[in-house]
């Protein structure tokens, strides 16, 4: 073979090669999806500074991170966006303790995924992650295609999907949903008072108590024997006179 054919017969055996091994190797499987972020979210829809700004001192971001990460949790969120939170009246936040935002914060959302189609199927009051519903009560009505929130400090209505994938929906929402425990807290009811306890005696005869029953044949019995020995006694003597 000519010499000035080698380089040639290297290159046709190197592509052959390299044409075999892309056949013969596997095809990646794809990756698993990417982990919800509720800060992506909120950062790329954009006008939801304040609400970013909370969610991140208070760790309740990654809470709900967290919570998003079991494949069997549903998260409803209603994201107030800036000009929501600049309604409030000056101070308002500065105001809460810690613990108050992080309340304020759950209050938004409800441990469930509700679809835009299922708001008027709700209960109410309706259930969300603050704490009961007495002290933190959430009422939601819709009229035709509007959403209502009511908290009983303020009215709200959802203006809009910012996201939705079958088990996260974060839905705008015009104001910053205010809840009676925080802003207009109320006394607690007041608990159910005791039933008095029955008397013994009392008890006794509705339960058919056999010491009641006992007592009775017995009292019964007493009062028979008595009036037996004074009809005898009687007897004797009319039968000591007249005979």
């Amino acid at each position: 073979m000519h010499l000035s054919s080698l380089p040639l017969l290297l290159l046709l055996i190197l592509h052959s090669t390299t044409a075999a091994l892309a056949q013969t190797a596997p095809a990646l499987s794809p990756g698993p999806a990417p982990a919800t972020d509720v800060n992506k979210i909120l950062i790329k829809a954009g006008q939801f500074t304040v609400l970013l700004r909370l969610l991140r001192s208070t760790k309740v971001a990654d809470q709900i991170n967290n919570q998003l990460g079991s494949t069997n949790s549903e998260l409803t969120f209603f994201a107030p966006p800036d000009n929501a939170f600049s309604s409030l009246k000056t101070g308002t936040l500065n105001q809460l303790s810690d613990q108050q935002k992080v309340q304020l914060l759950q209050f938004h959302l409800v441990p469930s995924f509700i679809s835009i189609s299922n708001f008027q199927t709700l209960s109410n009051p309706v259930q969300t992650q603050a704490a009961d519903t007495y002290e933190y009560p959430l009422n939601i009505t819709t009229n035709g295609s509007q959403v209502n929130i009511t908290t009983g400090v303020v009215n709200a209505t959802i203006t809009g999907t910012v996201y939705s994938d079958n088990q996260l929906a974060i839905y705008q929402v015009d104001r910053v949903l205010q809840p009676l425990g925080i802003f207009a807290p109320r006394p607690l009811p007041p608990a159910p008072a005791p039933a008095p306890p029955k008397s013994k005696k009392k008890a006794d005869s509705e339960n058919g108590s056999p010491v009641a029953s006992v007592d009775a044949s017995g009292a019964f019995g007493g009062a028979v024997r008595r009036l037996w020995m004074v009809m005898s006694f009687g007897v004797s003597v009319f039968a000591a006179i007249f005979l």
